[in-house]
């Protein structure tokens, strides 16, 4: 998703000047809000860094600063709790001097911060403790800002024009920022204390406590973000965290359940768990996985997709909200400004000033190759995994029209490949998931040339175009299964001849618009294997290659050989590794019958993953060697949590069990079940399939797993293939 150099017109980049690696960062979320605060609980400006209390894009608080008798506390701990709910941070005062006499020690005071984002609102509790043998009078205050920042801007578009910003006092204990707009849709930020200050600005607040020995005192700050006519939030702090706690723990109650014999493991999983239920969002037609914080908290057709398709088999709830929004957004006519053409699916949704304005083409953009066809695809899936008949109903005329984009815009030269090419410089240049500038390339490191036809694309099409057939089988379409499995299979015969290249053991990456091949070894032709275009033999040559030096890094699959014309390590798309695009390549290992290689790489993500800052899968990191005793390098400005990144451990499971779930038959299929070295035993509790639910345990032994059925409810029923 990186984005090319601001320009007045064009895309905007993800700014290379700030670090987010740091573990520094505390970051929350709730429906379309999202919040990145300092260890202290703090907003401090740093330019080009998304800090702050964001919502639909734009920065509704850009600063927050906490002080204690006028100095900044000493942090005692800072934790986002692991269900991604409320940020705590402890803070003490230090010892302060007064013409170098000590007036107080430190210790004296302890402050508790506790923090948590519920529609459209930050809630913050603050507690002070007084542990001194007397009574104590403390001060403290708060400074505030909100510049009503857009998040392209941060990300590097300069602006010729933007709204004033004015402050209000309402009141003894509210302050509003209020944004003139532009666009016409009224903004501000309410700040509303539950006691009144003792003095009161347009920046900051005072406050004044006494304090008995041994006692405590508390404070309530409400941050409200106002658009349009949305209504406001609840106010009452623990009434509303008591709301939001009951919420996610009925979203969470219907999945799967997975335990393992590692606590590492089991910490892994439980982050991604909850990163994934942060990450999506309610929607009118059911809930969306945002592709991830800071800088596309928002949908993506791409990613909603994938996320989707990688925690198919243990939460479906996901996919069916993916393709009910997709259907409902997917585009009906022309805009070459969006790159919008008739059944294309969404790529992007933005609701910002820049976007509302037209200034940056990302307000409803269809911009990528890939999300048309991977729609189908999960459609067909979630079929499968369902048979979900009103779902896919109500979703069936998206899925033709679809297929009628692909047959008839994808292939825009009729040569029977998927191309893209953007239709307007203010489009992306590139529109595959590396679409990033210099992506796309000949083995000389000259750029192609649009149309540009990527390798996983035709993949992707051709995994459509059998699932569909399924899919228009069981409907009864029977005409319509047989052109599209016959269409398949042309296309697989096709795209050997066009895309194998002998000399570099792999499919070339692209190929170009006057069709030369892009003679470039990279990750895209792992994604292959998912999608089973690939002849066995050729499959397996890929997995070979990809297991080698100049992918393999220890941690995972870099995007790009080591020998290539572009390889770094440290680029966004040319030599980093990215969980997500490893998931995918593990489960096409699985699925050609690669499963010792499967679990090699499961086991380097999972390796990575323990290393990481609350043991969370970033977007990507670089692709450097694994060395003894250190750990995986941090991409600087890399999203975390990244949806795609988060789901990809039970991806991973999922491929080392080689597991399928067929709804028609009520079966869960093992196909040369396995697990890595570091477990001993799995446990999976509560998986669906069909109408029945089963509890089942994995349990690993030479070089196998023995399989047994702990719970059975209904009709389920298990098929191990060895």
């Amino acid at each position: 998703m990186q984005r090319e150099p601001a320009a007045a017109t064009g895309p905007v980049m993800v700014p290379g000047v700030v670090s987010l690696a740091a573990s520094s960062r505390r970051t929350l979320k709730h429906g379309d809000s999202f919040a990145m605060f300092d260890e202290f609980g703090d907003v401090v400006e740093v330019e080009h860094s998304p800090a702050g209390l964001f919502h639909f894009d734009t920065r509704f608080l850009s600063r927050l600063f906490f002080t204690l008798e006028g100095h900044r506390p000493l942090i005692l701990s800072s934790t986002v709790q692991p269900d991604n709910l409320t940020l705590d941070v402890d803070l003490t005062n230090p010892d302060m001097f007064q013409d170098d006499r000590l007036v107080l020690a430190k210790d004296t005071f302890h402050v508790a911060r506790a923090k948590f984002l519920w529609q459209a609102s930050c809630h913050e509790l603050f507690t002070i403790t007084n542990y001194a043998d007397e009574r104590m009078r403390v001060r403290f205050a708060l400074e505030f800002a909100a510049d009503f920042a857009d998040l392209f801007e941060i990300r590097g578009y300069l602006r010729t024009r933007r709204g004033a910003v004015v402050s209000e006092q309402r009141g003894p204990a509210e302050i509003a920022f209020v944004y003139r707009p532009l666009d016409g849709l009224a903004r501000e930020t309410r700040i509303r204390f539950d006691a009144a200050p003792a003095a009161l600005s347009a920046s900051r607040a005072e406050f004044e406590l006494d304090i008995d020995a041994r006692a405590r005192r508390s404070m309530t700050m409400l941050v409200q973000c106002r658009r349009g006519n949305e209504p406001a939030g609840a106010a009452r702090f623990y009434a509303t965290m008591r709301q939001a706690r009951r919420s996610l723990a009925q979203r969470r109650a219907g999945l799967a359940k997975i335990e393992t014999s590692n606590v590492t493991v089991n910490g892994i999983l439980s982050r991604s768990s909850a990163d994934l239920e942060m990450l999506k969002t309610e929607t009118p037609l059911g809930p969306y996985p945002y592709a991830g914080v800071p800088w596309f908290s928002t949908v993506f057709g791409r990613d909603g997709i994938l996320t989707a398709m990688e925690m198919l088999w243990f939460d479906t709830h996901t996919a069916r909200g993916v393709l009910r929004f997709l259907a409902a957004h997917q585009a009906r006519g022309e805009d070459p400004a969006a790159d919008m053409e008739p059944g294309k699916i969404l790529h992007e949704l933005r609701e910002c000033e820049l976007a509302r304005l037209g200034e940056v083409p990302f307000g409803r953009y269809y911009g990528s190759v890939d999300a048309t066809p991977l729609f189908v695809a999960l459609a067909g899936l979630y079929w499968q995994r369902t048979r979900d008949s009103a779902t896919l109903q109500e979703i069936w005329p998206s899925v033709l029209a679809a297929l009628a984009w692909i047959d008839r815009y994808g292939d825009r030269d009729g040569d029977g490949f998927v191309e893209y090419g953007r239709r307007r410089e203010s489009g992306l240049r590139n529109q595959g998931w590396k679409d990033s500038e210099d992506a796309v390339f000949h083995a000389d490191g000259s750029l192609a040339a649009p149309p540009i036809a990527l390798c996983e694309v035709q993949g992707y099409v051709y995994l459509a175009r059998r699932s569909a057939a399924l899919l228009a089988a069981d409907l009864g379409e029977r005409a319509l299964a047989a052109r599209l499995e016959e269409q398949a299979a042309a296309l697989r015969a096709r795209f050997e001849a066009a895309f194998w290249r002998e000399g570099i053991g792999t499919y070339a990456l692209a190929l170009d618009g006057d069709k030369r091949p892009c003679d470039v070894r990279s990750s895209n032709a792992g994604q292959l294997l998912f999608t089973g275009i690939c002849r066995p033999e050729r499959a397996a040559r890929v997995a070979q290659q990809l297991f080698g030096r100049d992918f393999f890094s220890g941690w995972g699959v870099r995007t790009l050989g080591a020998r290539e014309k572009r390889f770094n390590p440290t680029s966004y798309h040319n030599g980093s590794v990215w969980p997500h695009d490893n998931a995918l390549i593990a489960l096409g290992l699985a699925e050609y019958g690669h499963c010792s290689e499967a679990l090699a790489l499961s086991a380097a993500l999972f390796d990575a993953a323990a290393h990481m800052h609350l043991r969370r899968l970033p977007e990507l990191f670089c692709g450097f060697d694994r060395k003894r005793g250190k750990a995986p390098t941090l991409y600087p400005v890399a999203c975390a949590p990244q949806a795609w990144a988060a789901c990809a451990p039970f991806a991973l499971i999922q491929a080392c069990l080689g597991l399928e779930i067929d709804a028609a038959a009520a079966t869960v299929i093992l196909r040369r079940p396995r697990l890595p070295q570091f477990l001993e035993w799995l446990t999976v509790r509560d998986l669906a399939v069909g109408a029945g639910k089963l509890d089942l345990m994995f349990r690993r032994h030479d070089a196998g797993v023995a399989v047994s059925l702990l719970r059975r409810e209904g009709e389920a029923e298990v098929e191990v293939m060895l």
